[in-house]
């Protein structure tokens, strides 16, 4: 008889006890979805003096998120030993302390702060650092007992209806620790940029085995709690721990405020919805997808409206940066329709062409149409997970059932509502798929002459599918096959995005190899788009 490892016996053994026809029907069921009663003063947690603690407690680093022109989330985790399930620390609150200030050396501060880390929260800790100037660099740092954290640098966005002249953005999405050193976000932290948007697949719940897979560790061993797939609360928080482990990545998130948005394999590869990719029981799926999203929001600079309840987490939003950008940020993942005919690459037919299928479910998607019609900004850019474009090879009418092409009524909502609102300039951002991508935006995308609505930069994966190639085996068949795809690159890297009022400009940052450290960075492609004149071309 094969015995189930003791997390998965214990996710079962909560299924069971959750009423299934409540569970059904009524949305979030966040009671009986647990973590509900989990919370700070429920439970009664005493204080830790934080001079006990004899480890450095910010192993993981600081991470800034979501600016606003008067605010700025700050965000940092205490893990004095972050490969254990308790990080090496007690059941306890600790007090934190916060300072930001205009320099570096921490000679003139400006705001300071005292929050608690709370161990039902894994004692994660974020502050809001309000009443701040707008447009302005700041720096931070945690404190807490005689340990001081790393100094983080971050920005605020524009006030509103400010006129800028530039915004300087990057794109990042899949990051599989298995699969190769972080080495773009080594780059990326050096980078001038204003904010940073990742788009999806920040871990991967597979496992990792004791030499970091591709990484093939010879200084190191990871422990065998990695070696299996991330089901449990715990399982997601100490995948968390690992990740953010990297030293390229924690210095990417001290170098600028990241806006994230996640896609499937923070919770479970190509699920949708409450459904998941294999056949577990429906209750038992949101029990791990519970689990993923508190993981989530514990571990990453976002601010209090989106502490998810049970399965639920409301995580799309809006950021506007004075009146040269409106960031529209979504979530294609929790609210979608199964993908039709089996998921994969499909023939389209009646199932996934229904005009019933959404991609957003109907409060987003309400919400983004009555966004767009209410915006005054100069570029209206919407950060999300799946190939929004059309997407075949030659003569092969088949396409991805879990992209926008399995859900082709959703897309034509999504460009009616555009254009009903009168969007000029429509940019899309893209992750998922492990290469970079340029499209023009299509009105008809079965017309090459049918007008250029806009535009979709879909940025290549940090190290997700190893290496890559600058043309990858179907290279071919895909620019013969897709009119309006203007540039297709396979290796790994960013995106880095200026958008101006005259124009905007996306640079497409590669990494030969990301299975050893340290690459170079170069420039694989510059392409411009023209404000009020859709269409992309090679600089």
């Amino acid at each position: 008889m094969i015995i189930a490892p003791r997390h998965e016996q214990e996710l079962r053994a909560a299924a069971r006890h959750i009423n299934r026809r409540r569970f059904l029907t009524v949305t979030g069921a966040a009671a009986a979805l647990a973590f509900a009663t989990n919370l700070p003063g429920t439970a009664q947690a005493g204080e830790l003096d934080a001079r006990r603690i004899t480890e450095d407690p910010f192993t993981l680093g600081v991470a800034s998120g979501d600016p606003l022109p008067g605010s700025v989330l700050l965000w940092t985790r205490l893990a004095p030993k972050p490969y254990e399930p308790d990080s090496g620390l007690p059941r306890a609150r600790i007090e934190v302390r916060w300072e930001l200030a205009h320099d570096a050396r921490f000679t003139r501060v400006v705001r300071r702060g005292t929050v608690t880390a709370h161990p039902e929260f894994h004692h994660s800790v974020r502050a809001e650092a309000g009443a701040l100037a707008p447009d302005r660099v700041y720096f931070y740092r945690f404190r807490t007992g005689t340990w001081i954290s790393p100094v983080g640098r971050t920005r605020t966005a524009p006030a509103p209806g400010a006129r800028i002249n530039d915004l300087k953005l990057a794109a990042v999405s899949c990051q599989a620790y298995h699969d190769g050193y972080f080495t773009p976000y080594k780059h990326l932290a050096d980078e001038d940029l204003d904010v940073v948007f990742h788009l999806g697949d920040y871990l991967y719940e597979y496992a990792v085995n004791a030499t970091g897979g591709a990484r093939a560790y010879t200084d190191r061993t990871l422990p065998a709690l990695f070696n299996r797939e991330t089901k449990s609360l715990e399982d997601y928080r100490l995948r968390y721990a690992l990740y953010k482990s990297d030293p390229d990545l924690r210095a990417a998130h001290a170098a600028h405020p990241f806006v994230v948005t996640w896609d499937d394999h923070e919770t479970e590869n190509n699920y949708a919805g409450g459904t998941p990719e294999n056949g577990v029981p429906p209750e038992e799926f949101l029990l791990r997808r519970a689990a993923a999203y508190r993981a989530y929001w514990e571990n990453q600079p976002l601010r209090a409206p989106q502490r998810p309840s049970g399965a639920d987490m409301r995580l799309y939003r809006r950021l506007s940066f004075g009146r040269l950008a409106q960031f529209d940020i979504l979530d294609t993942r929790q609210y979608r329709s199964d993908q039709a005919y089996g998921d994969g690459w499909q023939l389209p037919g009646p199932e996934s062409e229904a005009p019933s299928r959404t991609m957003m479910g109907k409060a987003q998607e309400r919400w983004l149409l009555n966004g767009w019609h209410a915006s005054q900004a100069r570029w209206n850019v919407v950060p999300q997970q799946v190939t929004f474009a059309r997407r075949r090879s030659v003569n092969d009418p088949k396409v991805s059932m879990d992209a926008w092409d399995g859900y082709p009524a959703a897309r034509t909502r999504f460009l009616d509502g555009a254009r009903a609102a009168g969007v000029e300039n429509l940019m899309v951002l893209t992750g998922d798929v492990h290469v970079s991508y340029a499209f023009d935006i299509k009105r008809d995308f079965e017309n090459p002459a049918s007008p250029t609505v806009g535009t979709e930069l879909v940025t290549t994966s940090v190290s997700s599918g190893k290496d890559g190639m600058d043309r990858p085996a179907n290279y071919d068949r895909l620019m013969q096959g897709n009119a309006h795809l203007k540039f297709y690159n396979g290796r790994r890297g960013y995106t880095r995005i200026t958008l101006g009022t005259k124009e905007a400009r996306a640079d497409f940052r590669t990494v030969s190899t990301v299975t050893t450290p340290g690459a170079p960075v170069t420039t694989a492609a510059s392409l411009t788009t023209q404000a009020g004149k859709p269409g992309l071309e090679l600089s």
